[in-house]
């Protein structure tokens, strides 16, 4: 019995040496990468926000929320102070009980009170899971004029995502 307890001993101090050792020695977290680079600025000057939007509520963000039904809608404005080509918004959707596996182009309406709509052109994010982020595209310009020409409010209209119909607006100066 005594030559079967020295070796098992020695095996049990071997295994807690190991152990000590290799909980002793520093652990450093894996750096992660980004998951996009997309996140939002509202608009491409600051500077232009006051003279764009008058600040009524003493908070000068541009974040629209929308929270019917299960999913969690965000809008932000991109680009409103500096049009180019484009009009962009980027968009958060977070849900735990629906698929986000819907293309928010062909679901998403710019509307201004001067009468101009405009169909999305674009939903660059991915498709499906429950948390979905990226920009929804819109044409600045409709029949060579300005989507945002002599426009006092604009209106972004989402249908169908898990609600009728999402409505957000900005009042613009």
């Amino acid at each position: 019995m005594r030559r079967f307890l020295i070796p098992t001993l020695l095996t049990i101090a071997l295994v807690l040496a190991a152990c000590s050792t290799a909980s002793s020695s520093p652990q450093t977290e894996p750096q992660l990468a980004p998951v996009s680079n997309i996140g939002p600025t509202p608009t491409d000057d600051p500077a232009l926000i006051p003279t764009l939007f008058p600040d009524t509520t003493g908070n000068s963000d541009m974040t629209r929320i929308d929270e019917q039904g299960a999913v969690v809608v965000e809008v932000t404005p991109l680009n409103l102070g500096t049009p180019a080509d484009t009009l962009g918004f980027y968009v958060t959707m977070g849900t735990h009980s629906v698929e986000l596996n819907m293309d928010l182009a062909t679901l998403s309406t710019l509307i201004t009170d001067t009468g101009i709509s405009v169909q999305a052109t674009l939903w660059d994010a991915p498709r499906g899971g429950h948390h979905v982020e990226g920009k929804l595209i819109f044409p600045a310009t409709q029949d060579g004029k300005s989507v945002l020409e002599g426009a006092t409010k604009l209106t972004l209209t989402v249908l169908n995502v898990d609600a009728p119909s999402r409505i957000f607006e900005w009042e613009l100066k």
